[in-house]
């Protein structure tokens, strides 16, 4: 098993259930003696944060949106995720970049070249490998169809923005996902969500085992 640090992410439509099962991860981590570092996106700092509140509440076009969510992600890796896995943390991380291809690129429909343009100056580095762009070493994709995500958060809370799109919406970001792991295939482990929660953490825990980073 390594010892080294991991960037774990965990994607999925709104309703696809991956709080619960990222919980379980950090544990089962934990109990081999990993140190955990726990975080999402928008979000993990302070700034991100506000960020975070400004993207899932307030009005704004397409390219703001995208532009905000990339703002909060640079200061995320450099004041968490980087520092983290230069630790040799393992960090698991409630969505990634994969999100805003899938919600701002799918969801959406803002142009993907751009947002490709924005994902490598934003996770690049100019260091040894001017080439590198900081990705996650696994996704797990909670592939749930729109409609069952639609029943399991009606009336669970007060929606946000994303929260109260229609079905037809989480259609397409969920279609951004599927298109996201055909160019990634290899760190994209696709998860069955319309399942028992049960037979979904034993899909999690095979994705990470096969990586052989749990025994």
């Amino acid at each position: 098993m390594t010892t080294g640090g991991l960037f774990i992410s965990f994607e999925g439509i709104d309703g696809a259930g991956k709080s619960t099962h990222i919980d379980g991860l950090a544990q089962a981590f934990r109990t081999q003696g990993r140190a955990v570092t726990l975080t999402r996106e928008p979000g993990g700092t302070p700034l991100a944060e506000k960020l975070r509140t400004m993207v899932l509440n307030d009005a704004m076009d397409a390219m703001t949106e995208a532009l905000l969510v990339f703002a909060a992600r640079r200061d995320h890796l450099q004041q968490l995720i980087e520092p983290a896995l230069a630790r040799g943390d393992v960090v698991l991380c409630d969505r990634f970049t994969d999100a805003t291809f899938a919600y701002q690129g799918g969801g959406r429909g803002f142009d993907h070249e751009m947002l490709s343009i924005l994902e490598q100056w934003v996770q690049g580095t100019r260091g040894i490998d001017a080439n590198f762009v900081r990705q996650p070493d696994l996704t797990v994709w909670f592939d749930l169809p729109a409609e069952i995500a639609a029943q399991r958060l009606a009336g669970a809370r007060v929606p946000d923005k994303f929260e109260a799109q229609p079905v037809e919406f989480f259609r397409r970001v969920s279609d951004g996902y599927r298109q996201r792991m055909l160019a990634f295939p290899h760190r994209f482990a696709r998860i069955n969500a319309d399942s028992t929660r049960e037979a979904v953490w034993l899909d999690v825990l095979q994705a990470v085992r096969r990586r052989g980073w749990l025994a």
